[in-house]
């Protein structure tokens, strides 16, 4: 069974950082591209970061409003990706959502369950 949970959400002051986690489990992590997307209410889910799996060298994406302020890693002995989220915005409240997508099959694709990202003073 695969499961995505992720963690470290919660309420923070514009300024401040947060560190996401996502752990893995029910599949062979390293293999996988793995992302980090957010769903403000009333808005569509929206991609801010994505590490590449594989074997091929290692790769990140970023949404343009997240560049320079978000760094996405991961850890493959832990299976587990992460968000560094600095400089947090109001505008960066979301639900936030870790997403594993199989390097040579898009059909092995699995969210998890979300957490809560709220930026206010």
């Amino acid at each position: 069974q695969v499961q995505l949970v992720e963690s470290g959400g919660g309420l923070v002051e514009p300024g401040g950082s947060l560190r996401l986690s996502c752990a893995a489990s029910g599949i062979k992590f390293s293999f996988y591209h793995m992302g980090w997307y957010r769903q403000a209410p009333g808005k569509q889910r929206d991609l801010v970061a994505a590490i590449t799996g594989g074997f091929r060298d290692i790769s990140r994406d970023y949404a343009e409003s997240v560049k320079g302020r978000f760094t996405i890693s991961r850890d493959n002995a832990k299976n587990t990706v992460y968000l560094q989220m600095n400089s947090l915005k109001p505008e960066d409240t979301a639900d936030y959502y870790c997403n594993a997508r199989h390097s040579t099959n898009s059909n092995r694709d699995y969210w998890g369950q979300g957490t809560q990202v709220t930026v206010s003073s």
